[in-house]
């Protein structure tokens, strides 16, 4: 064998190279676990976290009633937007969030794109299908059909496309705002006098012992105070004042919500979770849960925007669109800014019955 071909002894330099690269190695094999384990802790975290809502399990979007003949130009507009129903129901007596009258209706619509989010207060005693050509109070679909009938409602009566759904016991509010510390919120003297009853009864039930407002001002107010002033129904404006008030509320706890730390945002998961009802599964709420911290709320209203009211016999007083096909229309402008929007047979249809009903047209609104 000549010298060429025998394998030299490597020089000290050479082994400490080599080790080197072994402990880097090593170094970097640790670093991959440690970082596998995170990913993992964290999204056991987060599935944790997600278990506590109550998951609907029986929901079903092929039950939910969406109408035909919309446009190929409304649908395309429509699919660049995520639009949930919110449902809140008053049954912290019984835990039950799969029926009872949701005393809190809205359409939430997500601009895929730019991550604005607009969303709708129907008014609970708005006179529409609620299904099965049954006309009344919209917020009996849900006592009727649960989650299912109160979307199908929403998608018969407005055009909608919505397949998902979150439904609240509203009594959550108080944990809630309590949690971020209060809201703040401008309340006027018939207002802050009007809270006394319902602050009565939310203290009773939930334990606490909030304390009424002195007046009109702006105040940071506690759970109580602003579950209390979000139910507040008798005043100028009757359900229509109230439905804006649910809003500011909510428009209020978002902001709150963004702007809190991680433990605030913790303490909030752990106690309001179990307030909530589903149909989205884990990996959605993750999905959307993603992109949290990147929504803008942007404008807010109630439906219908031209309205009028008048008592139906046992029906009881209604709110009702003047049409529904004008209002729909905007309606349609407003969620997805489709100016080409044109209301199906059925909304037509819906919307004849309901002036032969009542004999409100078009105009006569306010």
């Amino acid at each position: 064998m000549s010298r060429e071909t025998e394998k030299r002894p490597m020089t000290k330099k050479q082994r400490a190279a080599i080790r080197k690269k072994k402990q880097q190695k090593k170094l970097m094999l640790v670093a991959i676990e440690i970082l596998a384990l995170l990913i993992l802790a964290v999204v056991l975290f987060v599935v944790v976290k997600l278990s506590k809502i109550e998951k609907d399990t029986s929901f079903s979007a092929s039950d939910i009633e969406i109408n035909e003949g919309l446009s190929e130009e409304s649908k395309e507009i429509m699919e660049n937007y995520t639009t949930i129903a919110l449902f809140g129901l008053d049954n912290r007596s019984n835990g039950n969030l799969s029926k009872g009258n949701s005393d809190v209706i809205m359409i939430a619509s997500i601009n895929n794109d730019t991550h604005e989010v607009k969303l709708v207060s129907v008014y609970r005693d708005s006179y529409l299908d609620i299904g099965n050509n049954t006309y009344r109070k919209c917020n009996a679909a849900y006592a009727n059909g649960g989650p299912e009938q109160a979307i199908s409602m929403l998608n018969t009566n407005l055009d909608l496309n919505i397949t998902d759904y979150v439904t609240v016991d509203f009594n959550a509010v108080v944990e809630c705002v309590d949690l971020l510390g209060g809201v703040e919120v401008t309340v006027t003297d018939e207002e802050a006098i009007l809270m006394y009853g319902y602050m009565d009864e939310i203290n009773k039930l939930t334990k606490h012992k909030s304390e009424y407002l002195p007046g009109a001002g702006t105040y940071n107010m506690d759970g109580v105070q602003a579950c209390s002033y979000a139910r507040i129904r008798y005043t100028a404006g009757d359900d229509y004042k109230r439905a804006e008030r649910q809003r500011i509320v909510l428009a209020a706890m978002v902001q709150k919500a963004q702007h809190s730390d991680l433990k605030t945002i913790n303490s909030l998961i752990d106690e309001v979770f179990g307030d909530i009802k589903t149909s989205y599964t884990n990996a959605e709420l993750i999905a959307l849960a993603a992109q949290v911290f990147n929504y803008k709320l942007g404008e807010t209203t109630g439906f219908p925007f031209e309205k009028n009211t008048v008592t139906l016999g046992s029906k009881g007083s209604v709110v009702v669109p003047c049409d529904l096909v004008s209002n729909v229309t905007q309606l349609h402008v407003f969620l997805y800014e489709d100016d080409g929007y044109e209301p199906t047979d059925t909304v037509k249809s819906n919307s004849e019955k309901i002036i032969a009903d009542t004999g409100f047209h078009q105009g006569d609104g306010y």
